[in-house]
């Protein structure tokens, strides 16, 4: 994938921001305790972007074990190399993570996170993962439903318009959020929990930073879903006046169990 340096440095920083931000630590650490990582597990981050986990996972897993940081994104692995550095136990790879470059069975622990609202085919990359997961191993995802986003503003008709847009063409899977259980089942895998985590903003400014709520307006505005008034209308009073926005993401576990035997 080809992009600007300007578009790279964006992407690394905005998702560098975001997981240092309070939402970010808010989901994270209920994902790595999900994980439930020990000493020498083998451990595949999918979508890994600038490494921002990376250096958790090896810590975790210590000498004897493995980090995989898989990603798409030439500029974002360059990113996430030199982050994990000075980690002898992490390597990181420019792959598709809808056909993984592991082997089937040698993975004890995958973690996705943001990352199959962006893709082709969700199912495709939670199969890959399957596929890739020991007996008894254990995934992890974080996905948002962005139909969940909510935004106070006395134009209601404008907050569901800017709500639909998000849904509807901002990512290509804006929902799958809500998915996860069941796209973990149809890849054979046992479900485990399902943990709600909902980002508060009461910050109109931090929420812009993770959310970008100006962009989204004026993208929608040019693509119709608001008039230029309630475009302008709508980021007047979110600066003006006490703001308030959610969204929430889920994290859903599952595990590999042991294959079936025949009677």
């Amino acid at each position: 994938m080809h992009r600007t340096p300007q578009q790279a440095a964006r992407s690394h920083d905005y998702l560098r921001r975001l997981a240092h931000s309070g939402v970010g630590k808010g989901f994270k650490s209920v994902a790595t305790a999900e994980l439930e990582l020990e000493p020498g597990h083998v451990v595949a981050d999918l979508g890994c972007g600038p490494g921002t986990d990376l250096v958790t996972y090896a810590e975790a897993v210590g000498p004897t074990g493995t980090v995989i940081g898989i990603d798409h994104d030439d500029d974002l692995v360059r990113h996430a190399r030199a982050h994990t550095a000075h980690l002898s136990n992490v390597t990181v790879e420019t792959a598709d993570i809808h056909d993984l470059p592991v082997e089937s069975g040698s993975v004890d622990r995958v973690h996705i996170d943001r990352v199959l609202q962006h893709v082709s085919s969700p199912a495709t990359v939670i199969g890959e993962a399957a596929r890739t997961l020991r007996t008894g191993g254990k995934i992890v995802c974080v996905e948002p439903d962005w139909a969940t986003v909510v935004i106070d503003h006395p134009d209601t008709a404008a907050a569901a318009a800017y709500t639909r847009f998000n849904v509807e063409r901002t990512v290509p899977h804006a929902t799958v959020g809500r998915a996860l259980p069941r796209l973990l089942c149809d890849a054979g895998l046992t479900l485990d929990a399902i943990t709600p985590a909902t980002a508060v903003f009461t910050d109109a400014t931090e929420a812009d930073e993770v959310l970008t709520i100006r962009s989204v307006t004026e993208r929608a505005v040019a693509a119709g879903y608001l008039t230029s008034e309630q475009g302008r209308s709508w980021l007047q009073h979110l600066a003006a006046k006490p703001f308030f926005a959610a969204i929430t993401l889920f994290v859903v576990t599952g595990h590999r169990t042991p294959p079936k035997q025949l009677a």
